[in-house]
């Protein structure tokens, strides 16, 4: 045991630092590349590096009948989610564009309410609430940007939300292919879902100076795949709800790195509206009611055996 935590704080620290690192890398390369393009020339560099490991450990194909959700999904999570983000960082920094696609979680867990009745605990409309309020006052609360910054956030949100889609409706594929393999899949799928775009990409990377080249092979490589993979082997050894929550770092890390690397210092407004809007997602994603009546249940029936 005490041989895999190291691991398990190495992939944690590996999934945020990349992930983190991705919404600076996106701003820096807009200057060279276009919404679009951008986001092919990311997916196709991941999905050629995937098929190499597809190949090394030779993974089969999925079924025929499970191609068409497996192409809706990578859609929604992989080019619609792309396109999106990348048309909102043009106005948004990128310390607030990875806050506000950490409201996915809340996104998430609407939809399971609205598509498979689950339910929504006190603490989740709490925390929707908070993080709504945050998002509300980062983009109204004396941003000093432009309007265009309020067409961005909902560019953002509606990434966001792409991507919730995707994590609502994987579950019985997850099960069926396990985590890399449809994650694979799904890379594969919003790769090709992208290719209509693929018209001026060649003559873009032509023009494009090698430091922007090079921060979308990064982007390619790093944040695209390797994230997904240390995640893997963090859930394999914790589960789900421990491989995710150190994920509410990344914003914290984003903001650092693109003060670093871009030098985007965020005003007073931006940082209260991120606090708020963290807290938020953290209050909804808490577990707190659940052990409050799982408690009440082992002490109510210690007393009956007790009385027995």
């Amino acid at each position: 045991m005490n041989g895999i935590k190291p691991m398990i704080f190495l992939a944690h620290t590996l999934a945020i630092l990349l992930w983190a690192s991705a919404f600076p890398g996106i701003r820096y390369a807009l200057s060279a590349y276009s919404p679009a393009h951008l986001s092919l020339f990311r997916l196709l560099i991941g999905s050629v590096l995937l098929v190499t490991v597809a190949l090394f450990i030779k993974m089969p194909l999925p079924r025929f009948r499970d191609i068409p959700i497996i192409m809706l999904l990578g859609c929604l999570a992989f080019a619609i989610y792309h396109v999106t983000l990348n048309i909102g960082e043009q106005s948004v920094s990128a310390g607030i564009a990875s806050l506000l696609v950490s409201t996915t979680p809340i996104f998430t867990a609407f939809l399971s309410v609205f598509f498979f009745k689950e339910k929504f605990k006190i603490g989740s409309w709490l925390g929707a609430l908070i993080a709504f309020i945050g998002v509300i006052f980062i983009a109204i609360g004396g941003t000093g940007e432009r309007l265009s910054l309020h067409v961005g956030i909902l560019l953002i949100l509606t990434a966001a939300l792409a991507e919730s889609f995707y994590f609502v409706f994987q579950n019985s594929y997850l099960k069926r292919y396990g985590f890399v393999r449809f994650t694979i899949y799904t890379i594969w799928a919003g790769t090709i879902s992208m290719l209509p775009f693929s018209s001026g990409l060649l003559q873009e990377i032509l023009n494009a100076p090698l430091d922007a080249t090079l921060t979308v092979v990064y982007l390619g490589i790093f944040p695209t795949v390797i994230p997904y993979f240390s995640l893997a082997y963090v859930t394999s050894k914790t589960g789900a709800a421990e491989a995710t929550s150190s994920l509410y770092l990344t914003p914290a890390v984003s903001f650092l790195i693109a003060w670093i690397w871009l030098a985007e210092t965020p005003n007073i407004h931006s940082i209260i509206g991120s606090i708020i809007t963290l807290c938020g997602v953290f209050v909804a994603h808490l577990k707190w009611s659940n052990k409050r009546r799982l408690a009440k249940k082992r002490k109510f029936q210690l007393k009956e055996d007790k009385a027995y």
